[in-house]
């Protein structure tokens, strides 16, 4: 024995169902046509030898539709004699929503234009979300985005960060917005024995 089946609420906004939406069949096959269509079409274009649906084959050709402005992969710049343009200031570690920038600073008393550098510039690739504000808060324009897109190598963490070495050696740029003179050359003294 079942027990009685108590009525379904009713809204008084709730939709009629008029005679085309009862018989729904109609729907599925104009959103079946569509899709035959399109992949009807793509694959006539691919038997043909012409390129169907947007497909990069990657790395060899890069997408089409990135935006000319788009952020990819990060880059320190370097200075003329190699070194990174960083100073170490931390202002794109603490303007960083994700938190997944590290740096660690080390002094250099013999440059005196750039008295901090990083002894350990690291990004968590898994944590960040290229936001971009890194690049827009560094006064030394130290930190650019590229357009390429990082090459991840797979799910495991610790392999997801760019180090100081990556970030540097990967696309080296050498023409920073911000040059600074090279560092003064020690002269002997003319009248020294």
């Amino acid at each position: 024995m079942t027990a009685p089946r108590t009525p379904r609420k009713q809204y008084w906004n709730e939709p009629t169902l008029g005679l085309w939406e009862r018989l729904y069949i109609f729907e599925i096959v104009r959103g079946l046509s569509i899709t035959g269509r399109v992949f009807c079409g793509n694959m006539w274009k691919w038997m043909t030898g012409r390129k169907g649906a947007v497909t990069a084959y990657y790395p060899e050709e890069i997408r089409g539709d990135y935006s000319p402005n788009n952020r990819g992969r990060h880059v320190l710049t370097q200075r003329a004699d190699g070194k990174v343009q960083c100073v170490a200031c931390n202002m794109c570690a603490t303007v960083c929503p994700a938190y997944c920038i590290e740096i660690e600073a080390t002094a250099d008393f013999d440059d005196a234009a750039h008295p901090k550098s990083p002894a350990r510039f690291e990004i968590d690739y898994s944590r960040c979300i290229f936001c971009g504000f890194c690049v827009e808060a560094c006064p030394e324009d130290a930190i650019r985005m590229v357009k390429d897109v990082p090459d991840l190598p797979g799910f495991d963490r610790d392999v997801m960060w760019g180090t100081k070495d990556l970030l540097a050696q990967w696309h080296p740029l050498k023409d920073p917005r911000k040059p600074y003179p090279a560092p003064p050359v020690a002269r002997k003294d003319e009248g020294a024995p």
